[in-house]
């Protein structure tokens, strides 16, 4: 599968991005697939190689962009290295939903733009951060997302009031959230919580339990299980095939 490296051009800047292609000739459905805390990287650019191999554009974003040139974390240690760590939770910090919502808008226009994009609404998916990000943008840009997907996410459903389940009833996307075990960061309660604000809004989703850390699908990860991480690519297959229109 080609992989294209580009730029975005945002309300803040110029955004690098990574652009994964099905082979041949054609036009796709396009999945914006958003970083865990660690940011774009070679692991996060193989996922978005594998997941255009399932017939689909997949975009990339560096989401620290704002950053500057920022050094790449190792995401072996980066959680046992104090300065890494405060480092890394200063740049998460940095993402804001205001943040998410200004990028998703010139992705998706982005992208829509690009020959090899079929259609004016998205998938979206993403990990750990990203995947709070995903289901964010789902709410927040809901007339661009119609499939959202979250694996491994937290702070879906908290106090904050920031909260994505505070934006079920703007949703139009089908949701699906795959949580980890023993995550304190989606925890059952927080479960709960996000099923109740799906339901009662009537968004069409699913939320299923891993029995996997925190983590389990991104290859580089300390905590990655191959087995829960195929299990996430057999879930997103079917998930984009029934809800992304082709």
């Amino acid at each position: 599968m080609p992989t294209i490296s580009d730029t975005v051009t945002t309300t803040d800047g110029t955004c690098p991005v990574t652009l994964a292609v099905p082979d041949g000739q054609g036009s796709w459905p396009a999945v914006i697939m958003y970083p865990d805390a660690g940011g774009t990287r070679p692991a996060l650019v193989d996922m978005a190689v594998e997941l255009a191999g399932l017939g689909y554009v997949v975009l990339v974003p560096d989401v620290y962009y704002r950053s500057g040139d920022w050094e790449p974390f190792q995401m072996e240690t980066v959680f046992s290295d104090k300065g890494e760590r405060e480092r890394l939770f200063s740049m998460i910090a940095s993402v804001t939903p205001d943040v998410m919502e200004a990028d998703a808008r010139a992705f998706f226009d982005y992208l829509a733009a690009r020959p090899e994009v079929a259609g004016q609404t998205f998938g979206t998916t993403g990990y750990c951060m990203g995947g709070r990000t995903s289901l964010t943008v789902a709410g927040r840009v809901p007339e661009r997302v119609a499939a959202a997907m979250s694996f491994h996410g937290g702070g879906l459903a908290t106090d904050d009031a920031s909260s994505p389940h505070l934006l079920a009833d703007r949703m139009r996307a089908a949701v699906y959230v795959g949580g980890a075990q023993d995550d304190p960061s989606f925890t059952p309660e927080q479960a709960e919580l996000l099923d109740k604000a799906l339901t009662e809004a009537g968004v069409k989703h699913v939320i299923e339990w891993y029995s996997a850390a925190h983590g389990f699908a991104v290859p580089d990860n300390a905590p990655y299980d191959e087995a829960a991480a195929k299990r996430h690519w057999a879930a997103m297959k079917d998930f984009f095939a029934a809800h992304l229109p082709r």
